[in-house]
């Protein structure tokens, strides 16, 4: 399939009657000059409250579940009635009320068993997904556009880590070019969910929080498309975040490695996982505003000609600080942080900075807040014999803290930018508690007091000049 485009709408692009009208007209005028395939993500807001209907359920709340379930119909079928007239509305409506009884249906077996098994939390959520598609398919094919709904269960293979699945990329060619390839061959437009996936013998699976991005970049590289572009509400990968930094700039354009960076640390254009099927085929990647079509946006490619110095700055404040420290200096200091390490690594949890000592060998490494509870379980095991004994002094936590991360390829053997940073920093009063770069000088990760992140983050924006190039 030659010129293929794989286009992705975020949850606030199909956020409403109006956004579903603004992407289908998006798609229509690209596929006039070109094969399209696009990846939706749920309505805003939707899997928040899916995701609290499973807790209400959890906790044997079916009072709460129903209400939550009321809200979901309401707003669905509030929306297909504005989108279609009344001799037009009746499959669309049973498809809502057959997928919000299969919802209904997973929330009452949790119910019954006080819990939520990974898998059926998978399938839960992912329902959000299959009625934002649903009710663009319906408006796509009253305009004249051919569309057909496609279940990404059907199309991505993934492994069996529920709540946070890898794509197995070979099977995933298999069945997504026999499924998308006939459809885009002849004419019809795939409208494929975002998201979710499922294991080889079919058990449903999502790729994470944010996965629609990943959803579509998976299925752009076995499909050999051309193009990805990936649909929010802002005008692009900026210089740092709008709210904090009013003088922010967009980029005209980042390399693979900076846009991975930037996502990792707390950028919301990217799910951190995007860029890398596409590495190895080198498709570049456009992020677009769907609010604001006629603008270029930012071009994500291999590699820029020339670059200098930092190019954004970014900010996480839902994290938190652990140190590790040996009670004396006799313990193997890298053989605790091996474990450490290991055991956050089985845990699922993604280490976002690390610093370390030399002579007693302490470290601390940030993560996320959410994912606090998992890693101290998973430290609590892995050094349990060292903690029990007084090897290790008691695990310390500091959820007052925040991350900041500078990024930029052409920070690389630039003298004296690291100094300029820590200064225009502790101008502003805010002390540093920890550093961490890799040996790439891709990215240099500061943790400062959490108080203090807004000041930090305005502060090196000013000082590195990102918004003036």
């Amino acid at each position: 399939m030659n010129n293929l485009l794989v286009m992705k709408f975020g949850g606030t692009s199909v956020g409403s009657a109006e956004r579903i009208r603004a992407a289908a007209a998006i798609t229509a005028e690209q596929q006039r000059r070109r094969p399209v395939a696009i990846v939706v993500s749920a309505m805003s807001k939707v899997t928040d409250l899916l995701l609290e209907a499973l807790r209400r359920a959890e906790a044997g709340d079916k009072a709460g579940v129903e209400s939550d379930i009321e809200k979901l119909r309401k707003r669905h079928v509030e929306t297909c009635c504005e989108l279609l007239p009344e001799p037009e509305r009746a499959p669309t409506l049973e498809g809502i009320a057959g997928l919000l009884s299969e919802f209904e249906r997973i929330a009452s077996g949790i119910c019954l068993l006080g819990e939520a098994p990974p898998r059926s939390r998978d399938e839960a959520v992912a329902i959000g997904e299959r009625l934002s598609t649903l009710l663009l398919v319906a408006w796509l094919n009253s305009q004249g556009t051919p569309a057909e709904v496609v279940n990404a269960a059907q199309a991505i293979v993934t492994d069996a880590v529920f709540g946070n699945a890898t794509p197995l990329m070979e099977p995933t060619r298999e069945k997504a070019r026999a499924l998308l390839l006939p459809m885009l061959e002849a004419g019809v437009l795939p409208v494929v969910t975002g998201f979710n996936g499922a294991t080889a013998d079919g058990r449903p699976t999502t790729l994470g929080r944010g996965g629609s991005d990943f959803s579509a970049s998976i299925l752009a590289a076995v499909l050999d498309a051309s193009e990805l572009w990936i649909w929010t509400d802002v005008d692009g990968i900026m210089t740092a975040d709008p709210r904090l930094v009013p003088d922010c700039a967009v980029l005209d354009e980042v390399t693979y490695r900076e846009a991975a960076e930037l996502a990792y640390n707390g950028a919301k254009v990217l799910h951190p996982r995007t860029l890398a099927p596409l590495i190895e085929k080198q498709i570049p990647v456009w992020s677009k505003n769907s609010f604001a079509p006629e603008k270029p946006g930012t071009k994500i490619v291999p590699r820029i000609a020339a670059s200098e110095g930092a190019r954004a700055v970014t900010s996480m404040a839902s994290v938190a600080l652990v140190s590790i420290e040996p009670a004396n200096s006799v313990l193997n200091g890298a053989q605790v942080m091996g474990r450490a390490l290991d055991g956050l690594g089985r845990a699922n949890v993604e280490v976002l900075a690390m610093s370390s000592s030399s002579y007693r060998q302490s470290f601390c490494f940030l993560v996320r807040e959410s994912e606090l509870a998992a890693a101290m379980e998973s430290l609590e095991g892995s050094l349990a014999l060292e903690l029990e004994h007084g090897y290790l002094r008691p695990i310390e936590v500091d959820e007052e803290v925040g991350l900041l991360a500078v990024v930029g390829e052409g920070m690389r053997g630039t003298p004296g930018l690291a100094g300029r940073i820590f200064t225009a920093i502790s101008r502003e009063n805010v002390n540093i508690i920890a550093i961490a770069q890799g040996s790439n000088e891709l990215t240099i990760s500061i943790v400062v007091r959490r108080d203090g992140l807004e000041k930090a983050v305005r502060a090196v924006h000013a000082e590195t000049h990102m918004g003036l190039r």
